[in-house]
């Protein structure tokens, strides 16, 4: 049936956290009443009860139906119950591990038991005083120990003063079994009780049954040796009879030699098996088993045996002879194998008589049911560590189910339920971390989060398992952050793990960072271009120093008909690439000197926005790309990846994602390193600079790059001059169409 009531009549008040409003718990009453709070207005719908930072006893105290999920209805029916059971429900706010019995509510049924029980701990435990605390109750053992009955109905040798009896638990728990009682002690039950004087009764019937061995001390040994022989006995008759009903299949029905010489050659000792198969003795065609005759070696010993207990006079063994031998025994087999008690039997037939006669069975019986009786008081004594456990966790849930206060308090010592710990790495501290079960399956629906994420694999020697992690990084660049990167994690309770990065979901970290993106995009694809290219031409240069070395021996020949055939050089020719290329380093000059001009032609305000306007043009998609991600930055999709139903947006905004990541941070000092490269002095580098810029400024004059900015500025050089220009391009011309013509 459902819990959730829909008619609003309590007053709640709402504060607006992570870009939604919220409501806020802030006392005895708001838990009281969360039944009728819309669930449509919850934080959480559901979560697991596994991996938070809540103890997990309470976490399945809180699940009442016991699937691994708490619900809205869970956390509605919790609240009700600690509510009911509390004078004061302002005391659940302390989130306290103990309590003052008298804040008890008795007038509640579940409140008097509870009462009842936490004053039973109490003097169970020899505490002076009303406060019980979970560490009174954090073992459940420690409470029963000094109690005789504890409403599990089970018995020990605590349960009773009688020497018998104590005598009777113990030699029942010894033969029987035992079960394990509250206080932890070895115990029996109604059941092992019924159990131990059956076996009693039936082992005295059992031997008062006996009958007498037919061979003496040597029956068992014979009807062991009867038991293995048998079947190999009955073979043999019907063999025999075969062979007499048809001589010729004699040697057939025989040992076949031909079988012993395919093992004559190996070790014979480890053919006992084999050598089994073989028939029991000769077949001669007559149906007895002379005692003199020669018995397969892998029978002979149990053979013997039959052969001992034998009457002089007998000679050899019929069919009806092996038959009398086993109905001989048969009854005392039938008995031997009817034993009944066995459980007990070790104890001796006169002690086992003297538990008999004692005949303690409905004393112990009794003891049982005294036990059994204080059953619902005794369960009510767990009742209180229930009790205990929701006291001190129910409201650390509440804010992080109802509302997200614990995520976004401003106290950095305060930390949700899904934070695990903390990530160092590259300089930086990681508070926003979360325990994963599959980084892979996690990692796929954690994009829409819009933050940047590391997903770490952490170990420790003090625990065997692996942990897997995610860390939120929302602050500073993307520095040396890589798979395979090694960093240290500490989890809530301060233990130290070895982390090594195994994936990565890209986004941005701030606007800054955006900023240098398409810069750093560029620089990668220029020096992965670069190390193909080099790649590629190191492979090529490869290739051909192998081709030419392979061939070497008939190069030769080649290189000197190639030498003859080679026709005598051409300067008209070369002439006119040399112009040509002279007309394209004059149309790269003209260019850069019309990009000069125009710059020249600018005032300096206007430059500086020239330069920014480039610069925003380069960077200003990223930047506003990564704004927008910022902006839109939510935990939701992390949460839901774990098996959270998230029911409000829960943003984290650029102020707040400054908190959740925090960069070392050095104070201002001059500090010299002695192992530091020795460069060129300040007066130097400058030096060297102001003689680049010369060079620069003089080649781009002697290029004639500023005559267009200014005709006085034209190159000194005479092939810059416009006639002589003209006349080389004349001439120019005038070659190559002669060439063309010639060829």
């Amino acid at each position: 049936m459902a819990l959730i009531n829909k008619d609003k009549k309590y007053k709640w008040h709402f504060v607006n956290i992570g870009g939604s409003a919220r409501v806020r718990i802030n006392s005895g009453d708001d838990i009281a009443h969360l039944a009728e709070l819309d669930p449509k207005m919850w934080t959480v719908l559901s979560c697991p009860t596994t991996g938070l930072e809540i103890d997990d006893k309470s976490l399945k105290y809180m699940d009442c139906d016991g699937d691994g999920k708490l619900r809205v209805n869970d956390v509605i029916a919790v609240s009700q119950w600690i509510t009911s059971v509390l004078k004061d429900n302002d005391l659940i706010l302390k989130g306290a591990d103990s309590i003052d019995i008298n804040f008890i509510n008795t007038e509640d049924a579940n409140g008097k038991k509870l009462y009842s029980s936490a004053k039973q701990i109490l003097e169970n435990l020899g505490k002076e005083g009303t406060v019980i605390s979970l560490a009174d109750t954090a073992d459940i053992t420690a409470i029963f120990a000094k109690t005789r009955f504890n409403g599990d109905g089970i018995i020990t040798e605590a349960s009773t003063d009688d020497a018998e009896l104590k005598a009777a638990i113990t030699t029942a728990i010894a033969t029987i079994g035992s079960v394990t009682d509250r206080s932890g002690a070895q115990g029996i039950n109604a059941d092992l009780i019924e159990s131990f004087y059956k076996n009693l009764n039936d082992y005295v019937s059992w031997t008062d049954a006996k009958v007498d061995a037919p061979y003496g001390d040597k029956t068992d040994a014979v009807i062991a040796a009867y038991n293995a022989l048998d079947s190999k006995v009955k073979d043999f008759f019907m063999r025999s009879k075969l062979a007499a009903f048809s001589p010729s299949s004699t040697a057939s029905l025989d040992i076949q030699t031909s079988r012993i010489d395919a093992i004559s050659a190996e070790n014979l000792s480890t053919k006992n098996d084999e050598i089994a198969a073989y028939p029991l003795t000769h077949i001669t065609g007559k149906s007895e088993i002379e005692l003199n005759a020669a018995i397969n070696p892998a029978w002979d010993k149990n053979f013997n045996v039959i052969k001992s207990i034998l009457d002089p006079s007998v000679t050899v063994i019929t069919e009806d002879i092996w038959a009398s031998i086993g109905e001989k025994f048969s009854a005392y087999n039938a008995w031997k194998n009817g034993k009944a008690g066995a459980a007990v039997e070790s104890l001796g037939i006169d002690a086992i008589k003297n538990f008999i006669a004692q005949d303690k069975k409905s004393v112990l019986l009794e003891l049982v049911a005294r036990d059994a009786a204080l059953k619902e008081e005794s369960d009510n004594i767990e009742m209180v560590d229930k009790f205990l456990h929701i006291y001190r966790d129910f409201y650390k849930l509440l804010k992080n189910f109802v509302t997200f206060n614990d995520f976004y308090n401003k106290d950095k010592n305060i930390k949700a339920i899904f934070q695990c710990g903390t990530l160092i790495i590259d300089q930086r501290e990681c508070k926003f971390c979360m325990r994963v079960n599959d980084t892979g399956k996690h990692s796929a629906s954690a994009a829409p989060s819009g933050m940047y994420l590391v997903y770490c694999d952490c170990t420790t020697k003090t625990k065997p398992a692996k942990l897997q992690i995610v860390a939120a990084v929302t602050v500073g660049d993307i520095g040396a952050l890589a798979v395979g990167k090694n960093g240290v994690f500490y989890d809530n309770s301060g233990l130290e793990w070895d982390a090594v990065i195994t994936k990565i979901v890209d986004n941005p970290i701030n606007i800054s960072q955006s900023f240098w993106s398409p810069y750093r995009r560029m620089a990668t694809a220029i020096e992965n271009l670069i190390n193909k290219s080099a790649a590629d031409k190191d492979a090529k240069m490869m290739a051909n120093a192998t081709a030419n070395i392979n061939a070497a021996p008939t190069k030769t020949a080649d290189q000197a008909k190639a030498a003859a055939a080679t026709p005598p050089f051409d300067i008209a020719k070369f002439a006119g690439i040399f112009a040509a290329i002279g007309m394209a380093v004059g149309m790269i000059g003209t260019a850069l000197a019309s990009i000069f001009k125009g710059l020249f032609a600018l005032s300096w305000w206007q430059l500086i926005i020239l330069f920014v306007g480039i610069i925003l043009v380069i960077s200003g998609p990223a930047m506003v790309m990564a704004w927008m991600k910022l902006r839109r930055r939510n935990i939701a999709p992390l949460l839901n990846a774990n098996g959270w139903a998230i029911n409000a947006t829960s943003k984290i905004s650029i102020p707040f994602g400054e908190t959740l990541t925090e960069i070392a941070k050095y104070p201002k000092m001059k500090l010299d390193d002695p192992f530091a490269k020795k460069g060129l002095r300040t007066w130097q580098k400058w030096c060297l600079t102001i003689l680049m810029l010369i060079v620069v400024i003089a080649g781009l004059w002697i290029a004639n790059v500023f005559s267009n900015i200014n005709e006085k500025l034209g190159s000194p050089l005479p092939r810059y001059n416009k006639a002589e220009v003209e006349e080389v391009v004349t001439d120019t011309t005038t070659i190559i169409t002669e060439e063309i013509v010639i060829q």
